[in-house]
């Protein structure tokens, strides 16, 4: 998708439904192949038919950050949901996860025995309908506790009435340079240490969830009875810079529009700015990336600087410096944080605009 359409208006979020198709597909054909469930990450794009072609893919269920996100994609009818986040329930949150179980089998994360405990005295009567997994610490250290504390948890939420199932973790160290082959094996080594130990202690272990978009095509056994990619579904330039997709990858681009340029000239790079800030591309760089964002036609161009309405991009010598009024595509860094600052994408096919889709989970942080 090189073309831009004319009735687009920058800046704009564009999704090629083709690239989109062919990612989605490869992604359910790995898993079926490895004999392994696929539940996407729906955080990543928030969109509703997305989410209805993942499970026409053969998706086991979908997985979200968020009662929110659930509650979105519940209500258009998905069945089988897992809120992969160490929730700390209170009495509003119980009710809602009531309503929720009124329509879909649902899982939640928890980490601690107290927050086990909370969430088992909050639901009441209704904490055996909900399914527990007990978040692994596999090298991220974000959330989750270390596979020999498991059992520990597990206990407090089986006392809880809860219904404990098993393990996740998030190899989220995986989004290194280098490191997406090493996390997916310390993935697989903590869920496997976490889930003997359960069924060790008695608990009979039907769920080990795992997974991301870095780790997630990558070869080789594992433990795991699903994964839980999420951003594959449009690749962005953390992917591309850390080899796990390729440019024909991208399903995803922001429209922008050339506002100023500049030839190198008093110790100044050599430089356009276009209409596309951090309201639209996010400001997400980690330490490693090269910048803020690339452009597919230009793959030496790099967006070195944003601000709120105005993305900086080095241009290469090798290139014509673009006209004022040039219309440009940029790649995200990281496109989750793109779909939550829009309220609707433009979905493209062969350079033409087919449809336009609500990002309908947008703004569910809770």
């Amino acid at each position: 998708m090189n073309v831009i359409p004319a009735e687009v208006i920058t800046p704009a979020v564009l999704i090629d439904v083709d690239v989109l198709d062919r990612n989605i597909e490869r992604m359910a054909s790995s898993m079926h192949g490895r004999g392994l469930g696929l539940r996407p990450h729906v955080k990543t794009h928030k969109t509703l038919e997305i989410a209805r072609k993942q499970l026409s893919a053969g998706a086991v269920g979908i997985t979200v950050a968020t009662i929110g996100e659930a509650e979105v994609f519940a209500a258009d009818g998905v069945k089988d949901i897992f809120i992969a986040y160490p929730l700390w329930v209170e009495a509003p949150h119980a009710e809602r996860l009531r309503a929720l179980l009124a329509s879909c089998r649902l899982a939640v994360g928890v980490d601690s025995a107290e927050s086990a405990t909370a969430m088992g005295r909050q639901l009441g009567a209704d904490a055996a309908n909900v399914e527990v997994l007990i978040e692994v610490d596999s090298g991220h250290h974000r959330s989750g506790v270390l596979p020999d504390e498991v059992v520990a948890v597990a206990d407090a939420a089986a006392a809880a009435g809860l219904s404990v199932q098993g393990v996740f973790t998030f190899p989220g160290h995986s989004y290194k340079p280098g490191m997406p082959t090493g996390a997916a094996s310390n993935e697989n080594e903590a869920l496997g240490l976490a889930a003997t130990a359960m069924t060790s202690a008695g608990f009979e272990v039907t769920t080990i969830s795992g997974g991301s978009t870095p780790t997630a095509l990558i070869d080789g056994e594992t433990v795991a009875t699903e994964l839980r990619p999420g951003v594959y579904v449009f690749g962005d330039a953390q992917q591309l810079e850390l080899e796990r997709c390729t440019w024909d990858d991208i399903a995803l681009t922001v429209a922008a529009t050339v506002v100023s340029r500049h030839e190198a000239a008093g110790g100044n790079v050599r430089r356009v700015v276009v209409d596309a800030g951090s309201k639209i591309l996010g400001s997400d760089r980690p330490d490693w990336a090269t910048g803020y964002g690339r452009l597919p036609e230009y793959p030496e161009a790099k967006v070195s600087a944003l601000s709120e309405h105005h993305a900086t991009v080095v241009w290469p010598d090798s290139s014509e410096l673009p006209a004022l009024g040039t219309r440009l595509r940029l790649i995200p860094n990281h496109v989750c944080l793109t779909m939550n600052l829009v309220d609707e994408v433009t979905v493209v096919r062969s350079g033409a605009v087919v449809e336009q889709w609500a990002v309908a989970a947008r703004g569910r942080n809770n």
